[in-house]
């Protein structure tokens, strides 16, 4: 499964999964989202029955990106039954991802 877009509209169903949630606060322009953009496809395809992935543009959403007060990007915000439960900024290899990630899996 790739990773899905998500948008100010979408954002609140889409923490409705009864699996980990990683939203990717990102933009077009930004170079160190692009070098997060296939660490993160990697992990949704791996980990599908654990981890949703989802990608939000903050250039075309600010309202869910200011409501978090993401104010670096790229930056990671992991969702348990809707909560923040880690938060992760700048470009991260995969195992660093999924290392920070073990103790909310």
């Amino acid at each position: 499964m790739a990773t899905q877009q998500v948008t100010d509209q979408t954002f609140a169903a889409f923490l409705q999964s009864d699996k980990l949630v990683l939203v990717d606060f990102w933009a077009t322009w930004c170079g160190p989202c692009k070098m997060m953009a296939p660490v993160l496809e990697d992990i949704s395809s791996e980990y599908e029955s654990q981890i949703a992935v989802g990608k939000l543009d903050v250039d075309h959403n600010p309202a869910t990106a200011q409501q978090f007060g993401i104010m670096s990007i790229p930056t990671l915000l992991a969702f348990k039954n809707g909560k923040v439960v880690k938060q992760i900024i700048g470009y991260r290899p995969k195992g660093d991802v999924l290392g920070q990630l073990a103790d909310v899996m």
